[in-house]
């Protein structure tokens, strides 16, 4: 399918109807294509093996002093026989994944095809994609491989996959970190419902191992505005709890603790030297990789100046 013949975006509500998760990534990142001016993938895998954010232990001799004096952050310069991405996206399935699935999409769906558009940009440009999907433990995973049958192993993977288990982070990313030894760009994608300290320590792993982290924060749209007016009876999807209650009482001090977590969310990243991307369920994916992809192209350009 040509990309001029798609539209511009394609929302949640479009994408529900397509039901092969391979063909939703492919019509996500033809829509993502459209609104780029510039070589599609030149500058997103380039851009996280050309410079890297310096972790102790890293030999000084390779700092970019150029980039130190530009952005006051100690980054090193890889050579190029190290450039070639290697990128594992961490998938979360637990419970509270599932969310949103009785109406539309849920933030499982959601990431799955984030994850899957995401490895078939990559793969277009010759990296290593692999794949893990994680509840209170690791329940499927693909080491890092290229070419366009592993492509497809690893949809099918994503497709099989159902939110099933509780989140428990801290000893899934411990595993991680332990079995990743060459560096590379991680990308996880999770509505990361631990608490704050757990999460730290967590991506902390991930960092004093010299590997990239892209964190995309998927978050339904009712989590973000609770548009709920009538009385209504809240079940917990991880926990055996339930509240039945006049939202309208609770909404401002409810939106108040949810902005409160993300801002938490989004600065324990900042602190690791992480991205961090709120993925809003009803926002389109494809205005999701290109606002990314942007942001890491000004953050290069300044880098070079």
């Amino acid at each position: 399918m040509a990309s001029d013949s798609l539209p511009r975006h394609f929302d949640p509500r479009t994408l529900d109807r397509i039901k092969r998760l391979d063909v939703r990534a492919r019509l996500v990142v033809e829509g993502f294509l459209t609104g780029q001016h510039q070589s599609p993938y030149h500058g997103f895998a380039v851009e996280f093996a050309a410079h890297r954010e310096y972790v102790p232990g890293d030999d000084i001799r390779h700092i970019d002093w150029k980039v130190w004096s530009k952005t006051d952050r100690l980054y090193i310069k890889e050579y190029e026989e190290e450039t070639n991405l290697r990128c594992l996206m961490v998938v979360d399935c637990s419970k509270s994944m599932d969310y949103g699935s009785v109406k539309q999409w849920s933030k499982f769906d959601h990431a799955a095809t984030a994850a899957a558009s995401l490895a078939f940009l990559l793969q277009q440009q010759q990296d290593s994609v692999g794949l893990l999907t994680f509840g209170n433990k690791i329940e499927s995973q693909l080491r890092p491989a290229g070419g366009q049958n592993h492509i497809r192993q690893l949809m099918h993977v994503l497709e099989e996959t159902k939110p099933s288990q509780v989140t428990d982070v801290g000893d899934v990313f411990r595993e991680v970190a332990g079995q990743l030894r060459q560096r590379g760009l991680v990308a996880i994608f999770s509505d990361l419902f631990v608490d704050t300290p757990t999460l730290v320590e967590s991506l902390q792993r991930l960092r004093h191992r010299g590997h990239e982290v892209i964190v995309f924060h998927v978050m339904h749209d009712d989590e973000i505005k609770f548009p709920f007016d009538d009385n209504t009876l809240f079940k917990g999807m991880e926990q055996d709890v339930q509240l039945y209650t006049e939202p309208r009482s609770l909404r401002k001090a409810y939106i108040e603790a949810v902005e409160a977590f993300m801002e938490r969310t989004k600065s324990a990243c900042a602190g690791l030297g992480i991205d961090h991307v709120l993925v809003n369920t009803s926002e389109p994916l494809d205005a999701v990789l290109a606002r990314y992809l942007s942001f890491r192209l000004k953050v290069r350009k300044r880098a070079r100046r």
